[in-house]
């Protein structure tokens, strides 16, 4: 865990990588103490350009990124190295995008399990970290032990948290704020996993969901889910913990692994047809019973099954008919209508359009209940506005920006809904205040360089669209709209 992330120079993997359908050419390379990134587009030549690489993320043993700022932003290379091929390819979700793809923004949300004392982004971004983004790389003693100063500042006499001596719930929420990820994870009202300590529980912080007929075994991160339907857990109850088998202060290497696994096994299967009997010709227990299997969110990467299955070839998990548009909480005993509401929510905005009656309704039926709420009214905001409801929309997007004046989504969609009723000043303004914050978001930009062409200043499309290329250098149809807005047919006094 300790090598979770770091300088991209202490683990940057010299290679190179053609990426056909966007015809974009990747190098990865160190020179003069610098990791950097060059690309080069081989349709169009002038389309390259060289980016500084700051941090890496990952331990390796699954695959490793790495993340460059632009300006105090945050973002991830757009190519990432996987272990099992031992190759460089595109990041999930990138694999046909048929250009140089937009910035990646790098949220909090993913560097807090891999960096330690990880910072909120600046108020009304998603990624800029006027300060340190995180003050250590890797993950600390402190992560599970919590502070440590008064134990350092007075020779180790001041206790520590010890996860052995705490509940069971509050041992597991160590492992369980980065081991798992469900379908879809929410942040309670009011709650930030930023933080959360060690000793409390992770559900006060976090709510995780499932489908109804979710297969655990088909995503990444889902190693703690799999791990309470083990048989093993079942019967063990809460004496069974991830450190029952994990020390996280030692990783056996390569030739350690099979004896070490093999111990924790035998720790509880002790009886002689297991020690001596039980396949002697194969040593490892895991090869037979937690074999690596595919992720399906996560190309080229292989997960551990932590179901520990008897047969593994005789039980796979099998998929509840009908059960795909219901979510179910896992982990989460707090979890409340509001958590849910949000869960349909973000499993309606990554790609699951038939949830959208589900996410409407739940959402509104929470009424007053979210007047202080800003995700939430943000989320009863954005479906009213898909569904036409504009009156009930701005109502939710005002009484965010009451709330915190800089909201992001309340702000762009507050921008759009005035721009549709064609009130272009007001429009104007509020995707202004956002773009602002916000200069690395693409679509944002495009959003106003045409409202502002729309009002007939062609010099303030002209500085969006410049502006946003600094962070988005190659991106086509950015750079087809500012030929576009060239002249936008209206005066230029920048009104």
């Amino acid at each position: 865990m300790a090598n979770a992330s770091g300088s991209a120079q202490e683990k940057l993997k010299a290679g190179l990588f053609a990426h056909k359908p966007s015809s974009i050419d990747y190098a990865l390379s160190l020179g003069n103490g610098k990791a950097v990134l060059t690309y080069r587009d081989q349709r169009e030549p002038h389309n390259n350009g060289q980016l500084n690489l700051s941090y890496f993320l990952g331990s390796g043993h699954l695959g490793t990124t790495y993340i460059y700022s632009i300006n105090h932003f945050l973002f991830e290379s757009p190519v990432a190295w996987y272990a099992a091929t031992k190759s460089y390819d595109m990041k999930p979700g990138l694999a046909e995008i048929n250009e140089m793809p937009p910035s990646l923004p790098m949220q909090s949300s993913c560097l807090r399990c891999h960096m330690s004392a990880v910072q909120a982004s600046d108020s009304g971004t998603i990624n800029r970290y006027k300060s340190l983004p995180f003050l250590h790389s890797g993950i600390t003693c402190e992560t599970c032990h919590g502070d440590s100063q008064n134990h350092i500042r007075n020779g180790g006499r001041s206790p520590i948290v010890n996860p052995a001596r705490l509940t069971a719930t509050q041992r597991d929420s160590i492992c369980i704020g980065c081991h798992l990820e469900g379908d879809v994870t929410v942040e309670r009202s009011g709650h930030s996993p930023l933080d959360y300590h060690p000793g409390e529980e992770i559900s006060s912080y976090l709510a995780y969901y499932v489908y109804g007929d979710a297969n655990a075994t088909s995503r990444g991160v889902s190693e703690v889910e799999q791990f309470s339907q083990s048989t093993c857990k079942r019967i063990s109850g809460d004496k069974m913990s991830c450190s029952s088998c994990h020390d996280p202060h030692f990783t056996p290497n390569a030739s350690q692994r099979t004896a070490f696994f093999r111990s924790k096994c035998l720790s509880c299967h002790n009886q002689p047809e297991f020690a001596t009997h039980h396949h002697p010709e194969t040593q490892d227990c895991t090869s037979c019973h937690m074999p690596a299997k595919g992720a399906e969110n996560i190309p080229h990467v292989a997960w551990t099954d932590h179901r520990i299955l008897r047969i593994p070839e005789n039980q796979t998990s099998k998929s509840q008919e009908g059960q795909r548009d219901r979510l179910t909480p896992i982990f989460s005993p707090g979890a409340n209508a509001r958590d849910l509401a949000i869960a349909y929510y973000k499993a309606m905005l990554e790609g699951d359009r038939n949830l959208e009656p589900v996410a409407w309704e739940q959402l509104t039926a929470l009424g007053d209940a979210i007047n202080s709420d800003s995700e939430a009214l943000d989320a009863l905001g954005v479906v009213n506005a898909e569904r036409g409801n504009s009156s009930a929309a701005e109502r939710a997007f005002r009484r965010v920006l009451e709330i915190s004046p800089d909201d992001l989504t309340a702000l762009s969609n507050l921008g759009t809904l005035l721009a549709k009723q064609g009130k272009l000043n007001g429009a104007i303004s509020m995707l202004r205040q956002a773009f602002d914050s916000n200069p690395d978001i693409s679509g944002l930009a495009k959003n106003l360089a045409r409202l502002e062409c729309a009002a007939g200043d062609t010099p303030a499309a002209r500085r969006t669209l410049e502006t946003t290329l600094v962070y988005n250098p190659d991106l086509q149809d950015v750079q087809r709209l500012s030929a576009e807005v060239s002249n936008c047919g209206g005066a230029e006094s920048g009104r």
